[in-house]
Parts: C-alpha cells; sequence; structure tokens
C-alpha cells in the first residue's frame, strides 16, 4: 500500500494541497508586519534553501549542460510565471482575507483546464468540464463578502 501511495499522482497531489492551504495561513499571518514583495523574497529563498536540500540528500543533482535547450526555455518561463504568481498572491494576501484571497487564485485549476486543452491538445469529458464550470463557481462564491 505504502508504495502505491508514493507512486500516485493523487497522494502528492493531495499533499500539495494540503501544504498550499498552509501556505496561505502562514503567510498571512507573515506578511502582517513586511512588504509584500520583501515577504515573497524571504519565502523564495526557504523554497531554494529546501530543494538544495532535498536534491543533495536524494543525490538529484543534474549537470545543467544535459539539459535541452527546450526545457531550459521552458523551465525558465514557467520560473519567471511562478515569481510573479508569488508576488501578486501575496500581495493580494497583504491586502484581503486568507479565506478569499486563496480561492481566486485556485481558479489557476481551471484556467490550467482550458490552457491544457487550447495549448496541449488535452481533452477532458463533459463531467470534467462541470467539475471545472463549479470550482469557478465555488471559487466566486467563497470570495463573495
Amino acid at each position: 500500500m505504502r508504495t502505491w501511495l508514493l507512486g500516485s499522482w493523487s497522494f502528492w497531489a493531495l499533499l500539495s494541497a494540503g501544504f498550499a492551504a498552509l501556505t496561505a495561513i502562514f503567510a498571512k499571518v507573515g506578511v502582517a508586519n513586511v512588504g509584500s514583495d520583501f515577504a515573497t523574497f524571504v519565502r523564495t529563498i526557504v523554497v531554494i534553501v529546501a530543494l538544495g536540500g532535498i536534491l543533495t540528500a536524494t543525490q538529484g543533482w543534474q549537470d545543467p549542460g544535459s539539459v535541452p535547450s527546450r526545457t531550459w526555455i521552458f523551465l525558465v518561463l514557467s520560473g519567471l510565471a511562478t515569481g510573479a504568481s508569488w508576488v501578486c498572491y501575496f500581495r493580494a494576501l497583504k491586502l484581503g482575507d486568507a479565506a478569499r484571497v486563496a480561492p481566486i487564485d485556485k481558479l489557476s485549476v481551471v484556467l490550467v483546464a482550458v490552457f491544457g486543452v487550447v495549448f496541449l491538445g488535452e481533452r477532458l469529458a463533459a463531467v470534467n468540464w462541470l467539475g471545472v464550470a463549479l470550482i469557478a463557481a465555488g471559487a466566486v462564491l467563497v470570495a463573495l463578502k
């Protein structure tokens, strides 16, 4: 059972959701007495140090020269998008309630579904689109004041 869990995308996705929820709560408290951009900077340093430790512990470091150019381009674009997302997220948390900011941030789930279909050629069944619509509606309803 344990091996199945570690190899299951749903296990890791649920952990991601749990950690994302903690991120919102911890960040809301942490951003209270500092600028949102400085808070994002501190968070980024912590992520870099933690990932460096994980790569060292798992011997996951790779020769940068072994990474194809196309991969570098998309990893850099992903990093820029992540940074922009974090800056916007922390600014939103500084200005609003975590319980309202986080659901709007999670509209990214809806956008990923749409972008996956449009740009990656992925296909979603009607029941999947219903789920996407419910996520969108739920995020908006939670964010209402």
